[in-house]
């Protein structure tokens, strides 16, 4: 049985509908945890490298719109973890690419679908305008909250905005 909004202010309505986003986030990040022992990120830079083939910490951190000593200190968890491997480049003896290995690459394909991925699906379905309104009542949020000048990552993680992972 559905409840009725209606008797809520609307200012409570937006808090609940954060809260709920919030908490979907977190619910998506324990299952994530749960059934492969990833946290968010780790996956997001898995999937990257699948992706990217041999890539630099630095065109890794481009593409997924993280700090590079970010990235480095998660693909350092993944190197313990025998996911990645480093490699010097044979062109550039500078250059160190990171790889997946067999293990890491078995994890990405086990892993659920990364809820920015549903979300996008479900994003791009809409029309133009509903696409632009969302845009627009979100960044208005944003900016109430004090944080449009927060970095962030087109990536749904829920985790203390200092720490990397």
């Amino acid at each position: 049985m559905a409840s009725s909004t209606s008797s809520i202010p609307a200012q409570d309505q937006v808090l609940i509908s954060l809260r709920q986003i919030i908490r979907a986030t977190d619910l998506y990040s324990r299952r994530l945890s749960k059934t492969v022992g990833l946290t968010a990120p780790q996956l997001l830079l898995l999937s990257a490298i699948r992706d990217l083939g041999a890539v630099s910490v630095s065109q890794l951190s481009a593409a997924v719109s993280l700090s590079s000593a970010t990235v480095t200190t998660i693909i350092d968890r993944l190197v313990s973890r025998n996911l990645v491997e480093r490699r010097r480049s044979e062109q550039d003896k500078r250059v160190v690419h990171t790889i997946l290995t067999e293990a890491g690459l078995a994890m990405v394909e086990s892993a659920p679908t990364p809820l920015q991925d549903l979300f996008g699906q479900r994003f791009d379905a809409l029309e133009d305008w509903e696409q632009s309104m969302i845009v627009a009542a979100l960044q208005r949020v944003a900016s109430m909250m004090n944080a449009e000048d927060i970095d962030a990552s087109p990536m749904l993680h829920v985790g203390v905005a200092d720490e990397p992972d």
